[in-house]
């Protein structure tokens, strides 16, 4: 069977769980402070028994892989396989070579960057496919089969893990900031699995259709849509433009809009996510390649 694993797809998923790795031991474990998922049940055994982070991670999903490859699917769990074993490997890593960067003086700045690396890192993984095993697993097949975003998901068992780690080693100080690192996380992760695009999505009725839309594809370089509305209050069918473009351009489609229709009705609405030309894709249907 061809499962068609792509080179890029592996490559960032190793630089994605390399981030997680550096800040784990870097900001949460030189610091003291916990983390959610399994990375925090890793830690609960690292700081009551002392056992290695990297074994105690990669031995706690192997039952996680199994309910992976189930639900999943073959090519999803393999991703997973690369980023549980290449976290585990990087964690094994940074535990042996680490700068020692203390931050007690300072535990917000450590959870700002706790945060920031682990959002990152989950974020590109979940982003090019994987997952970094364990209760990554689980919200995105949360997310897979029932829509609720991996943020959230994880947010409610990092609850659960950090109430465990009051329970061990923790003290509500360093647990009030590991909040901070787990919601700077997962506000990261979702804003780079909703979207890295932001865009807009106009919706104009106006008497005008046809001027407008020259005026968008001439000025603006975007597509336009005609759809066919029925006004409720003239009794009348009328073409409606859909069309989409950068947060930047709002301004100018704003006023080329007026220009040609004072009395234009416009409403304008946030685009998470934009795939094909002109945003992710040239004419040419080409991808297009971010500086």
């Amino acid at each position: 069977m061809k499962l068609d694993l792509q080179l890029k797809n592996i490559l960032f998923i190793i630089l994605g769980t390399s981030l997680v790795a550096f800040g784990l031991v870097h900001f949460n474990m030189q610091n003291e402070l916990a983390e959610g998922g399994f990375t925090g049940i890793t830690l609960i055994f690292y700081f009551t028994l002392g056992w290695k982070t990297s074994v105690t991670y990669f031995l706690l999903n192997i039952p996680i892989f199994i309910i992976g490859w189930r639900l999943l699917g073959k090519k999803a769990i393999i991703y997973t396989l690369i980023g549980a074993t290449s976290l585990s490997l990087w964690l094994a890593f940074f535990e042996e070579f680490h700068f020692y960067m203390p931050l007690h003086d300072d535990l917000m700045l450590a959870s700002l960057f706790a945060g920031v690396f682990a959002g990152l890192g989950i974020g590109i993984t979940f982003r090019y496919g994987g997952t970094t095993g364990g209760i990554d697993i689980i919200a995105k097949i949360v997310w897979k089969y029932y829509g609720v975003s991996p943020g959230k998901t994880m947010f409610i068992f990092d609850l659960f893990v950090l109430a465990l780690s009051m329970a061990t080693y923790l003290d509500y100080k360093e647990a009030m900031y590991t909040l901070v690192v787990v919601f700077i996380a997962t506000r990261i992760i979702d804003f780079l699995n909703d979207g890295l695009y932001d865009a807009r999505g106009a919706m104009i009725i106006s008497n005008h259709v046809p001027d407008i839309a020259d005026k968008i594809a001439s000025e603006l370089g975007r597509g336009v849509t005609f759809l066919r509305g029925h006004g409720y209050y003239r009794k009348s069918d009328q073409d409606v433009i859909y069309c989409v473009v950068g947060k930047n351009e709002i301004n100018q489609l704003k006023e080329l809009v007026t220009k040609v229709d004072p009395y234009a009705f416009m409403t304008i609405s946030v685009v998470q996510d934009v795939h094909g030309e002109g945003f992710t894709m040239d004419a040419n249907r080409i991808p297009i390649k971010k500086e």
